[in-house]
């Protein structure tokens, strides 16, 4: 009688989960993952679509004779699991909390048992081209990138506020550089202030309280916060005098690649392949 055979591989979306070494990876990379969070993981993938309780994962991962404290420990597991899965407790890809009961696995995970040939029915594992596109890119803590994100939200904050509260000097600057123009570069430094003030406020709340499709939307009007910011790329120019022609047209060099720095945090604390996993 052959005994079944063993679920080592598990795939759900992007990801592969090793049963057997602890090990995740996403399009082939290896993500660094703690081995509680994993066994809280292999538990949820071994038992799809089903329930598993906080008492079952106690006892898989403090036995009885361990003190410990138990809800504390299986908070930060959890956590820590969803925030390498890009997951969200309040709209759950991968990981749904059944408040006081347990956690539900939603994705759908296939199991392949690590031979190379396929089992029958077991379609084999391929990498799309646009796969391959996603494993070169580049890859971050979540934290980190939506950190430098929010820096860079308040950077331009600043920006506005300070051209607000100082603009009766914009059209003396304009002058001063070409002759002419300084009242309708003031009119468009003004407008574009209040505007930017209410697109980086948006922003800025939406990734600090981590709203799952604030990505989704960045990356959607990411043109116009393009167009926004290379307008404010120019802004150094107004005060050449005061910083020197060097120093302003290096900070003109670095505002000018500031919104594609932000498109990329954008993309690794909330990468487009995480989006769209069906339960």
């Amino acid at each position: 009688m052959e005994s079944a055979p063993e679920k080592r591989f598990a795939r759900f979306g992007p990801y592969a989960a090793d049963l057997r070494t602890g090990e995740l990876r996403k399009h082939g990379i290896r993500l660094r993952l703690q081995e509680q969070p994993f066994q809280v993981l292999a538990m949820l993938l071994l038992n799809p679509g089903e329930l598993v309780t906080r008492e079952q994962l106690q006892k898989r991962l403090w036995p009885g004779d361990t003190f410990v404290d138990f809800d504390h420990g299986l908070n930060t597991a959890i956590n820590k699991l969803r925030e390498v899965l890009s997951d969200s407790s309040a709209t759950p890809k991968y990981i749904e909390t059944l408040p006081r009961r347990g956690y539900r696995f939603l994705a759908t995970v296939e199991f392949t048992n690590g031979t190379s040939a396929a089992s029958p029915g077991e379609a084999p594992a391929t990498v799309s081209p646009k796969d391959q596109m996603t494993v070169s890119s580049p890859t971050a803590p979540r934290p980190l990138a939506r950190g430098l994100f929010l820096i860079l939200q308040g950077m331009y904050l600043v920006f506005y506020i300070v051209t607000l509260t100082r603009h009766d000097r914009i059209a003396e600057a304009v002058d001063t550089l070409f002759g002419r123009g300084g009242t309708a570069v003031t009119v468009i430094a003004l407008v574009s202030a209040v505007v930017g003030i209410a697109v980086r406020l948006f922003f800025l709340s939406g990734v600090a309280l981590d709203f799952p499709r604030i990505g989704k939307i960045f990356l959607r009007v990411f043109l116009f916060v393009m167009l926004l910011d290379e307008l404010w790329a120019m802004s150094p120019l107004l005060i050449w005098r005061e910083l020197g022609a060097g120093i302003a047209l290096a900070a003109v060099a670095a505002l000018v690649w500031a919104p594609f720095a932000q498109r990329t945090l954008i993309k690794m604390a909330y990468p487009p392949t995480a989006v769209g996993v069906k339960a």
